[in-house]
């Protein structure tokens, strides 16, 4: 199931993405200011052209200016022209700063409600695999030449009982329609056909399967989970399309996997077509407020906590610390702050963990430091205040 660690993670990722967005934002406002200082090559009127340099190098300052600071300068410009286009990029950063925040918070959702659809979508491969062996049926019947080997009997598997089962669950074919996550696009389809013809039925194991006497529903719902464990999870086709497909999906992978492979031992004989398929989380509503929530408030409290990094990190520029660094220190103190049942070295140690996976070798002690200084001295003066099982930490 999804877990608090993917959660952040996915988290991060929206905000690293907004940050890089708004690093953007920001160089297509000084683009409007040069834009409005551009010569105008249709005006009947000589222009000066110097003058027009000089405006915009100004407004350029002026506006690099109040990015780094946050605030305006005492003193206006006396030139209008110079005036109006620092404003109308101040107000063309800022509207695409909040159009950049709302749009990375529901992508953030998005992505992790997609690890369910991939979950439904991979419990629609055994009747995807069906549907190869019915077309290899076809052309072998189509054949006016007898092939040199006789071909394989796939009836047993054609017969899987569990198969069966998990083809005929009543939500899984509810969900799958209501978020059309069949497997039929013509390139997962041929990734599909190329690991049966190359991988899957030359496979000993799979081999001694079809081999063996119908029947035995312990051993169809055995070979259901290996067909997963072996070439969904590994192997070499599946696993490189369902990459193609899904940028996140090695990511997710690890949680896509538990959910499919918890599935299918829920699918033993007892198993009917009613059988509750698996949820994303135990509580899906409380996880994403978590995530929107962190989101949201580390983003509201960006100049906050950049500061209280910047006090922290002696002898270096906060401006030189890895942006993603920056991000994990942010959304740590975040959650420090926030989350008041999330023990402090809880949290401490999950960012540690990310800071492991996604940043730099270094990073580790890097953010340990940081973290363990910040919560001593935010702690002591009251900033961070636990209850709960948040007070496990101090005991």
């Amino acid at each position: 199931m999804l877990n608090r660690r993917t959660l952040r993670i996915k988290v991060m990722q929206a905000l690293y993405a907004y940050h890089q967005a708004v690093g953007s934002d920001f160089l297509l406002a000084n683009d409007r200011i040069a834009e409005a200082f551009a010569p105008d090559l249709n005006s009947p009127e000589p222009q000066d052209r110097r003058k027009l340099q000089g405006q915009r190098k100004l407004a350029e300052v002026i506006f690099r200016e109040w990015h780094k600071t946050g605030s305006e300068p005492e003193q206006q410009p006396d030139d209008a022209d110079v005036h109006e286009a620092v404003r109308d990029a101040m107000k063309y950063y800022q509207q695409q700063k909040t159009k950049d925040g709302n749009f990375y918070g529901g992508q953030l959702v998005h992505n992790a409600e997609s690890i369910h659809d991939q979950y439904i979508h991979l419990l629609n491969l055994p009747a995807a695999l069906l549907r190869v062996l019915e077309e290899e049926q076809e052309r072998s019947n189509r054949r006016f030449t007898a092939p040199k080997d006789a071909p394989l009997d796939t009836t047993r598997l054609e017969q899987n009982q569990a198969i069966q089962k998990l083809i005929n669950n009543k939500q899984l074919q509810d969900l799958t329609i209501r978020r059309k996550l069949l497997w039929n696009g013509e390139e997962e389809m041929e990734a599909l056909r190329t690991a049966w013809r190359n991988e899957i039925k030359q496979d000993a194991e799979v081999l001694s399967y079809l081999a063996a006497p119908a029947g035995d529903y312990a051993a169809d719902q055995e070979f259901l989970k290996y067909l997963y464990k072996t070439y969904v999870f590994k192997g070499e086709e599946l696993p490189r399309q369902l990459e193609e497909d899904d940028l996140n999906w090695e990511e997710n992978r690890p949680v896509v996997k538990n959910l499919t492979l918890k599935t299918v031992k829920m699918l033993d004989e007892a198993a009917d077509e009613n059988l509750e398929l698996m949820s994303l989380s135990a509580n899906w509503q409380d996880d994403k407020e978590f995530a929107q929530t962190l989101y949201r408030h580390t983003l509201d409290e960006d100049e906050r906590y950049e500061k209280l990094i910047a006090e922290s990190v002696q002898n270096w520029d906060v401006e030189r610390v890895a942006l993603l660094d920056k991000i994990i220190l942010k959304m740590a103190l975040c959650e420090m702050h926030l989350f008041r049942s999330i023990p402090v070295k809880v949290t401490i140690n999950e960012y540690i963990e990310i800071s492991k996976l996604y940043s730099t070798p270094k990073s580790k002690q890097f953010v340990n430091g940081i973290l363990d200084k910040l919560a001593q001295d935010l702690t002591a003066s009251g900033a961070i205040r636990k209850s709960g099982r948040g007070l496990l930490d101090n005991q």
